[in-house]
């Protein structure tokens, strides 16, 4: 591995493997033994993005418009209380 100006470069193995520079893997919160996705951008650069394990968003629904996060027992919860307020209203 080294140092190239404005990045780092590494060796790509005959299988086609690298090894992510402990920096990144830091960075990016990558475990070992951890996963990542390949994603071309707009302007054709390849970006590298972490993949959650199933264990870590396991039992959680996230809100886009609130920062809190829901187990999937309180969303189906809340769910069946709105729809019973419905029934009850008609």
């Amino acid at each position: 591995m080294g140092n190239a100006g404005d990045g780092t470069i590494v060796t790509v193995t005959s299988t086609g493997e690298v090894t992510i520079p402990p920096e990144f893997c830091d960075k990016l919160h990558i475990n070992t033994r951890g996963r990542v996705r390949f994603v071309e951008n707009e302007e054709g650069e390849i970006v590298i993005q972490p993949v959650k394990r199933p264990s870590e968003i396991r039992g959680a629904l996230a809100y886009e418009d609130e920062e809190e996060e829901k187990s999937a027992t309180m969303e189906l919860r809340d769910e069946r209380e709105t729809n019973k307020q419905k029934d009850d209203e008609k």
